[in-house]
């Protein structure tokens, strides 16, 4: 049997972009407030939904917090071929540095399911890394 010329594939491309969140932290009771704007897109030739969420989430000291669910802010969106999804959300660790990285589950049109991996990236407070 030939398989066809174009076959439908699936590439989910993630990036990250974070912010500290003063107005929301307090540094005498180890609380750092991130905010972090995810970018999804749909790189692939075959449309994908997005199902649920793994996020881990690591403070300075080692200390991981580990969090899913479904949906993104209350969404499971579907991107067809070329279109992406951003969205905002928040976070808080005991350190004034750490790091997030995680999975998001998808489904394919055709049912088969698979994870779009989010780098690892970091949460840090201004003047913290040089």
């Amino acid at each position: 049997m030939a398989r066809m010329a174009q076959e439908k594939h699936f590439d989910i491309s993630v990036s990250a972009t974070t912010q500290f969140l003063a107005e929301q932290s307090d540094e005498s009771a180890d609380k750092y407030v991130f905010a972090y704007t995810i970018t999804i897109r749909n790189a692939g030739t075959a449309t994908a939904q997005l199902i649920s969420r793994h996020w881990i989430i690591t403070d300075a000291r080692g200390q991981v917090q580990e969090v899913r669910g479904l949906g993104v802010v209350g969404a499971q969106p579907t991107l067809r071929p070329g279109e992406s999804f951003e969205y905002t959300s928040g976070t808080s660790i005991a350190t004034a540095v750490g790091t997030m990285r995680g999975t998001f589950q998808m489904v394919g049109e055709d049912g088969s399911r698979f994870d779009a991996v989010v780098a690892e990236f970091t949460l840090s407070m201004p003047r913290v890394l040089h």
